[in-house]
């Protein structure tokens, strides 16, 4: 894997240090595109909108500056929470094949409690951050997640939640690759 040179010359983790956030390369260069669009294009825009909602007086009775502002806040935090994953990610690579289902996998499932059921894809992925086109991404962590790393073709896993306990059997699973 070739990894960008930003995250080739740093330098090793010290004894003890975890990562900021666990990443497949894709998503790691997708984040780091939003990154830079969001501190050049989207502060320039916000900055846009708060000129002109200056210009319709004053601001304590304002709606349309007290969005820009609150779209403002929003756009930082993100911009932290972006900063603060990349800093010193784990990247990793999706599975090339495997037995039972792990992270990186696209996962089908099908609910066993439902009358007409449809099946489901997720990827499966330790970050919210990955994404898979034709699939919702849930984590290692969540309560499904958790409940299918490790299951393997027609296994029946169940999770519970506040709406009950829900039983899904796996269909199938398979790297996924991008």
């Amino acid at each position: 894997m070739e990894l960008p040179e930003e995250l080739a010359s740093r330098p090793p983790r010290q004894r003890g240090q975890e990562p900021t956030a666990t990443l497949t390369l894709e998503a790691y260069v997708r984040l780091r595109a939003e990154l830079d669009q969001l501190k050049s294009e989207g502060r320039t825009r916000i900055a846009e909108r708060l000129k002109i909602a200056r210009e319709f007086g004053d601001i304590r009775e304002n709606a349309e500056y007290d969005a820009a502002k609150n779209e403002q806040a929003l756009m930082e935090s993100r911009i932290r929470n972006l900063e603060r994953m990349l800093r010193d990610p784990e990247i990793i690579e999706a599975p090339v094949d495997a037995d039972a289902v792990g992270p990186g996998m696209l996962v089908t499932v099908r609910p066993l409690d439902e009358d007409e059921p449809e099946d489901e894809t997720y990827l499966l992925a330790d970050s919210a951050e990955e994404r898979a086109r034709g699939a919702r991404t849930i984590t290692t962590t969540s309560p499904l997640g958790s409940a299918l790393v490790g299951a393997r073709k027609g296994d029946e896993v169940a999770y519970d939640a506040p709406g009950g306990t829900f039983r899904y059997q796996v269909v199938e699973f398979q790297p996924y690759t991008g």
